[in-house]
């Protein structure tokens, strides 16, 4: 199992990052000390997203993080209610799947369940 990915953005998006990464079931939670003035984090289980504050962030054009919804279709409804484009893309391995943006740029995969 990935335990965290590291996100950079800028300290205006915070907000709306840790918004977007609640939609999908993460919630803030305190990082360590040391890094309390350069990131945030959200977590859902024991997957965390290390949200690192950058004056110029990089947005990888390809790369993405990638998560499951078990209920993908609410999943969807929910970020589309709360503006979020969304696209479908083709169903890999069954499972239904998607890719959203982030409010900072970052590409998420949503998948109704992982490739076993």
């Amino acid at each position: 199992m990935l335990q965290h990915v590291a996100l950079e953005l800028r300290e205006d998006d915070v907000e709306a990052e840790a918004a977007f990464w609640a939609l999908l079931g993460f919630a803030r939670v305190d990082p360590p000390a040391g890094l309390r003035d350069r990131s945030v984090w959200v977590q859902r289980g024991e997957q965390q997203i290390h949200l690192l504050l950058a004056d110029t962030p990089v947005v990888p054009p390809q790369g993405h993080v990638a998560v499951v919804a078990e209920d993908h279709a609410a999943t969807v409804a929910t970020l589309r209610d709360a503006g979020h484009e969304v696209e479908d893309r083709a169903r890999h391995w069954g499972a239904a799947r998607c890719f959203a943006r982030t409010p900072a740029g970052h590409r998420v995969e949503v998948m109704e369940f992982a490739p076993s």
